[in-house]
């Protein structure tokens, strides 16, 4: 019998391990791409969970979308391939993976938001919801619930531990009278009324992937801990945001949102990319969209060069005439222009806070 006829199982209690945050890399320069490919195919051989696959974008050029299990994974990979392989990575937005129900009865399982097929085909979408649990001081319940419900998080029970009641029973037992054995009033046994709170909830993975983790720590002032586990993949009503820069869409940045988050999230990220691309000589629109609506919009205010520096007295039109000779170049460099997006542009969801 060859080895081709024989029935090869896998060993009992093992799984396969699947990825559930996907990001692309990028490589500064396209000269490094096969670079990058190779590095992450050595990495992949000794990490069963590190998935990738080829993709490419008309802004950033060639790179590999890997997945991972989670953000601590996608920041241990990173940092590998930048110290132990030389490389300058651009990495985007993390995202997880959805299932995309087609008119036509076809499925899909797409993991980036520029891969969605046009709004028109899509019958439903699904996206993953996690079972969490978070460990707590009780006097941190209130903000926790708050922080839970605000990233469309569902609160399913509450348990308490209390501490030290096994110390505070065995010293209520020993010192059985109000005397001690000096002959002084016992004080009595020390009682820790601050127990600890256990958490159970449910939650969107996609909104606990950015700065949940972060904002958890800081509202219980570092004493909070969180733990979760995949549980299901539930139809919501999910949109693509799409950003647009100086007019461009850039589908780098373009995400998965509900559609009540959506118009918020939109203002929120256009102001943060405000604050990340630098200035031009000409002024620059950033605006949030579905579809062909747009949501949000800020605007990058243009430098400006002081043209009325040479004019000295007389009537104020002369200066009116400059400015406005210097609004229509303005006009005719930003019909031209050609915005250089930083970096840091595509980490803004990790940062936006």
């Amino acid at each position: 019998m060859s080895l081709s006829e024989m029935m090869i199982e896998p060993l009992p209690g093992y799984k396969e391990v699947k990825p559930f945050v996907y990001a692309g890399f990028f490589p500064v320069s396209n000269e490094d791409y096969q670079n990058l490919k190779e590095a992450v195919e050595k990495l992949s051989l000794s990490d069963s969970a590190l998935q990738f696959a080829p993709e490419n974008s008309p802004v950033l050029g060639f790179g590999v979308r890997i997945g991972f299990l989670g953000l601590l994974h996608m920041d241990i990979i990173r940092e590998r391939l930048e110290r132990e392989y030389d490389l300058d990575l651009v990495v985007t937005n993390p995202s997880t993976d959805y299932h995309v129900s087609l008119m036509n009865g076809e499925e899909l399982d797409i993991k980036s938001a520029s891969d969605l097929p046009d709004a028109s085909k899509i019958k439903e979408i699904a996206e993953p919801w996690i079972r969490g649990e978070i460990v707590v001081p009780s006097e941190y319940i209130g903000p926790v619930l708050q922080l839970i419900v605000s990233k469309r998080g569902v609160q399913k029970d509450i348990s308490y531990v209390i501490a030290n009641t096994s110390l505070v029973i065995a010293s209520e037992a020993k010192q059985s009278s109000d005397i001690n054995a000096s002959g002084l009033p016992r004080r009595s046994a020390p009682r820790n009324d601050n127990g600890r709170a256990i958490i159970s909830f449910e939650a969107p993975l996609a909104n606990l992937l950015t700065d949940f983790y972060d904002q958890l720590k800081s509202i219980t002032s570092g004493y909070g801990s969180f733990n979760y586990d995949l549980d299901d993949y539930r139809v919501e009503d999910l949109v693509r945001v799409d950003f647009y820069v100086a007019g461009e869409m850039v589908d780098a940045l373009s995400i998965m949102a509900h559609r009540s988050e959506s118009a918020s999230l939109g203002r929120e990220i256009t102001e943060k990319l405000k604050s990340v691309i630098p200035r031009q000589n000409f002024e620059v629109a950033l605006q949030a969209a579905i579809g062909g609506k747009f949501i949000a919009r800020e605007n990058l205010s243009a430098y400006r060069k002081d043209v009325t520096i040479g004019l000295y007295g007389g009537d104020v039109t002369r200066k009116k005439k400059v400015l406005a000779k210097q609004a229509k170049g303005k006009k005719r460099m930003k019909r031209f222009g050609k915005v250089d997006i930083p970096s840091e542009a595509f980490t803004v969801m990790l940062k936006r806070d």
